[in-house]
């Protein structure tokens, strides 16, 4: 299975901190990832690699939202993201941040469930999905 292909698979994880430098050197040491810097999406980005393969990133917070506390986020694969944020609405669910299109990444969009948990939802770029 390829999870940047299949709906439902957990495909991604994230990390949004204010010292990514910080985060970088104990991931790093404790769970043995290698981190790559990246910039292609025109931010700074670290991406994660556990055994040479892609799992995730760290980034810091976006500009306007410099306060964010960090925070672990998870990335589930769907067919397409703005059909499931109907889907996810009409089943009391809560939009917390709109469908938005990155760069040779894919369109994304972060939701809440009914009790609150959140989660981002995610449609690959072809390019990505190998």
């Amino acid at each position: 299975m390829n999870p940047f292909q299949q709906p439902g698979a957990f495909s991604w994880n994230e990390l949004i901190t204010p010292d990514p430098a910080a985060a970088i050197a104990f991931y790093t040491e404790v769970l043995g990832w290698t981190v790559e810097a990246d910039t292609s999406a025109g931010i700074p980005y670290n991406t994660i690699k556990a055994a040479g393969r892609p799992i995730g990133g760290i980034m810091a917070p976006p500009p306007d939202q410099p306060a964010m506390p960090p925070t672990w986020g998870v990335y589930i694969t769907v067919a397409d993201v703005d059909e499931t944020l109907q889907k996810a609405e009409a089943l009391g669910g809560r939009v917390l941040m709109p469908a938005m299109d990155i760069p040779t990444v894919g369109r994304m969009a972060l939701l809440a469930d009914p009790q609150g948990a959140t989660f981002m939802v995610i449609t690959y770029a072809a390019d990505i999905t190998g």
